[in-house]
C-alpha cells in the first residue's frame, strides 16, 4: 500500500527531498519541467548521477521532411515550452529576479546529468517520477502530471486537490517497464 500526499499539510516534494539519495537514477515522464521545480530540488537532483526526463506528448518535436504543402500560416500552442520558465503560480519566484541564476545553474546540471525525450507515439504514458534503486528498493510518486512547484506540490496552485501517491518497488516496476520501451 502507498502513502498519499494532499499536498497541503503534507507535501510529496518534501518526502521526495528526504528520499532521493547520492548516485541515484531518476526517470520521470511528465508533461512539463520547470527550473524552479530544480531551484526546490536543486541539492538533492545535484547529487543524483541521472535523470531521464520524458516529456508525455510530443514537445520539442521536429516534424520530419514530407511532400511540399501549400503554405499555411499557424502559431502552435507553445505552452510546455513556456512552461520551461515556470507555470503561472510560480510568479512569485518569477519576481524575486533570479530567474537568470537559477537557469544558469540548471542548465549547467542538464548538460551533466539530463537526458530529455518525448514521448512520439500516439498512446499516453501515466506522468511520474521513479527513484531507481535496483530491484527491491525503487520509489516511485504519480501522477506528476508536470515537474513543477505545482505539480511537485511545493506550491498550491488552482487545484482543488493535488494528491500524488508514493509506491514501492513492485509498482515502480510497473511504471518503468512502460517507460523504458518508449525511452529506447
Amino acid at each position: 500500500m502507498g502513502k498519499l500526499f494532499n499536498n497541503t499539510t503534507d507535501r510529496a516534494v518534501d518526502d521526495l527531498k528526504a528520499s532521493l539519495r547520492a548516485h541515484e537514477k531518476l526517470s520521470v515522464a511528465s508533461a512539463a519541467f520547470s527550473i524552479y521545480a530544480f531551484r526546490e530540488l536543486k541539492a538533492q537532483l545535484a547529487q543524483i548521477d541521472e535523470l531521464r526526463f520524458l516529456f508525455t506528448s510530443p514537445t520539442f518535436a521536429v516534424p520530419e521532411k514530407g511532400a511540399k504543402e501549400s503554405r499555411e500560416y499557424f502559431i502552435p500552442n507553445r505552452g510546455n515550452e513556456a512552461s520551461l520558465c515556470g507555470s503561472p503560480f510560480e510568479i512569485r519566484l518569477r519576481n524575486e529576479l533570479t530567474q537568470k541564476a537559477i537557469a544558469r545553474e540548471c542548465a549547467e546540471w542538464i548538460r551533466e546529468k539530463v537526458r530529455f525525450r518525448t514521448n512520439m507515439t500516439s498512446e499516453a504514458i501515466t506522468p511520474f517520477v521513479a527513484l531507481d534503486r535496483g530491484q527491491d528498493a525503487s520509489e516511485s510518486y504519480f501522477p506528476v502530471p508536470e515537474f513543477t512547484t505545482v505539480g511537485l506540490g511545493a506550491e498550491r496552485g488552482n487545484n482543488i486537490t493535488n494528491f500524488i501517491i508514493k509506491q514501492g518497488a513492485p509498482e515502480t516496476r510497473q511504471f518503468l517497464s512502460a517507460f523504458d520501451p518508449i525511452w529506447n
